[in-house]
């Protein structure tokens, strides 16, 4: 099995060894083990799923949240000769029957699926049909009520262990407190706690928070003074544009990307930075997931994320070929109150949840008792404006009835043109002779396509009509038809967000909102919150050591090249006498105040030089100050600011 996997390495991937802890991961797997693997971003976790089911019979079911990412790794592993295919929303039933049915009759090495589709009637009747070899849960962080990302569609995934119990399951994040992990095993049913973590830390990057007002000038110097690809990361997409502009200004080649632009225009982006022939994306946390550029070189955040979990993730985007990198997180007191207000409107009262539910129904048409499994293309701003809702409290509402497990709200992601032929090859044949007129194109398609008898296929208008030299027109054209003689099955291309009844509506005097479990989310939202300003707001410890602490990562060594690190090295002495100096400085100024003189002459540890320059750093980083009778005091350093009220 050892060669085994080796040899897979490297005839699908190309490589002659596996990472750090991925052959562990691996074996553990091919052992039978259920396995929860934390492995940081950039560490490889898609290979530690797909090398043991190429090892093993059947198909590995992938689950996972992104529906942009399960498309990427599809076209990935195809591109590598790995049959594999996806089932999301957006495609028809027709669609999902198909590619199941595939899977059944092992044409299919891999399945990715969103946790919704596991709930569905046609999955759990095609599942009890499939040779399933492992189950592997992607994000699995978003299993735990505790985790950041809670997503209730993964509880699905029990249900779907129960109907396999001799399958088991491999469980991927990036980023889970020692509480998540917990939590991750139980909900998964783990026969026995089975733990692979790779260290936290990034010895290559430079983590710094810096307190600025002037956060635009700032960030362009930083841009300036590092070459290389970067990504500043903001909220809102009209700040992305906004600040790409602001960046072309200062001569810094730069482009935007949300989730609210057209496919085209995103992947033309992403394609140019990818390329390197634009330096600096100003992006939305839309942007990043699953792409594969090893030489970003700093990445910037220029408002304060919702928690250290998102921010580890985006920053660690940074320096993924391990070469030197930075993160920086540039603050000051109005993230504070932005921080606050974001609190507040992010848990609406219960009747503004149960008005936007009921408004759901009636712009749908939804009968009471029925709808569930529906689905509809989804324009979050018409329909605030439609109902007089607020686009954030709106967005807010729909997001905590996802929270209840009633609805499921896809991300914004273009659905390719898909193609299937209806009729088996003869009977095409007996159509081109009888309908010359169509001959043409439909050896074209053939030409162009493969396994249109057999599967959907994503196909492109534009570039079937370069091939004809007809009109992209013509080309839909021409499709239609077809279509409507049944001889293919035809789906344009759409790029609308959905949104999915999970249950049938229910009434609005039924509508129970779970009051505890909002209050326990909007209980942990707010220590996260906490957790993100203490991180900004430190002025005395390692953020490398802040950030190992959070993910419940013990360390005493200082990583030497953060803000607060490369300020301590300044000083010019050891940690070891730098502490003890320190604390020797504290005791003697809490006692009462001195001059310096006399200060000087109670320090009796160490060599005057080192006791000197220590002061010198405490007076510079304000530790220490002086009073108004000249003499030197101790100063408390942390912040007397309000803290984010429930």
């Amino acid at each position: 099995m050892q060669k085994s996997i080796h040899q897979i390495l490297k005839d699908h991937w190309g490589y002659i060894q596996f990472r750090p802890l991925q052959e562990d991961i691996i074996n553990s797997v091919l052992q039978g083990n259920d396995t929860l693997a934390l492995m940081p971003t950039g560490g490889g976790k898609s290979i530690c799923f797909q090398v043991p089911a190429m090892a093993l019979e059947g198909v590995c079911i992938v689950i996972s949240p992104l529906i942009a990412l399960m498309k990427d790794q599809v076209n990935q592993l195809k591109a590598r000769g790995i049959p594999a295919s996806a089932a999301v929303s957006g495609m028809t039933s027709r669609e999902i029957d198909a590619t199941l049915d595939n899977c059944i009759h092992g044409k299919e090495k891999f399945l990715y699926v969103s946790p919704e589709r596991l709930g569905t009637e046609i999955f759990r009747l095609r599942l009890q049909k499939m040779n399933v070899c492992l189950i592997a849960v992607d994000e699995a962080h978003c299993i735990s009520q505790w985790g950041y990302d809670f997503r209730p569609a993964y509880l699905n995934i029990a249900e779907i262990r129960n109907e396999l119990p001799d399958v088991s399951v491999l469980a991927l994040t990036a980023t889970a407190t020692h509480e998540v992990q917990e939590d991750i095993m139980r909900r998964l049913n783990f026969h026995k706690q089975n733990i692979f973590k790779k260290s936290f830390e990034r010895k290559n990057l430079s983590y710094s928070v810096l307190e600025v007002d002037d956060k635009l000038t700032k960030m362009a110097s930083i841009f300036s003074k590092v070459p290389g690809s970067g990504i500043v990361y903001l909220r809102s997409r009209k700040r992305t544009v906004e600040i790409a502009n602001y960046l072309k200004s200062k001569k810094i080649s730069a482009g935007y990307y949300h989730a609210g632009m057209a496919s085209d225009e995103r992947d033309k982006a992403q394609q140019l930075w990818m390329e390197g022939k634009m330096r600096v994306m100003a992006a939305t946390n839309a942007f990043g997931m699953g792409i594969d550029k090893g030489d970003v070189r700093s990445v910037v955040h220029l408002e304060l994320p919702d928690n250290i979990e998102s921010y580890y993730q985006e920053a660690g985007r940074a320096g993924r070929d391990e070469q030197k990198a930075y993160a920086v997180l540039l603050y000051n007191n109005s993230d504070r109150v932005d921080m606050e207000r974001r609190v507040s409107i992010g848990f609406p009262e219960k009747s503004q949840i149960r008005n936007v539910y009921n408004a759901l129904g009636n712009n749908f048409q939804i009968p009471e008792g029925s709808g569930k499994g529906m689905s509809f293309d989804f324009d979050l701003p018409a329909f605030s404006s439609s109902y007089n809702f607020p686009v954030r409290e709106c967005y807010n509402s729909l997001r905590l009835l996802e929270l209840q497990g009633l609805i499921s709200i896809s991300e914004s992601l273009k659905m390719q043109s898909r193609v299937r032929l209806n009729i088996r090859a003869g009977e095409l044949y007996e159509f081109q002779v009888k309908n010359k007129e169509l001959d043409n194109f439909i050896k074209a398609l053939l030409r162009t396509y493969g396994g249109l008898f057999d599967n959907y296929v994503d196909i492109s208008e534009d570039l079937l009509s370069k091939r004809l030299k007809i009109t992209v027109a013509d080309v839909v054209s021409y499709l239609n038809r077809l279509s409507k003689l049944n001889v293919v099955e035809y789906f344009p291309a759409s790029e609308k967000p959905k949104i999915t009844f999970m249950e049938s509506r229910i009434p609005p005097g039924n509508l129970a909102i779970d009051k505890n479990l909002l209050e326990a989310r909007k209980v942990k939202y707010i220590q996260r919150a906490k957790a993100m300003l203490n991180y900004a707001e430190a002025k005395d410890k390692c953020r490398s050591l802040m950030l190992l602490s959070y993910f419940g990562e013990e360390s005493w060594h200082r990583c030497g090249v953060c803000d607060y690190c490369v300020k301590r090295n300044k000083s010019g002495v050891s940690d070891l006498e730098f502490e003890s100096i320190t604390q020797e400085v504290k005791e003697k100024l809490n006692e009462r105040e001195h001059s310096l003189e006399e200060l000087m002459s109670l320090l009796s540890r160490h060599s005057e030089e080192s006791n000197q320059r220590v002061i010198e750093w405490l007076l510079d980083n304000e530790y220490i100050g002086f009073s108004a009778g000249n003499n030197l005091k101790w100063i408390n350093t942390k912040n007397s600011k309000a803290e984010i009220e429930n």
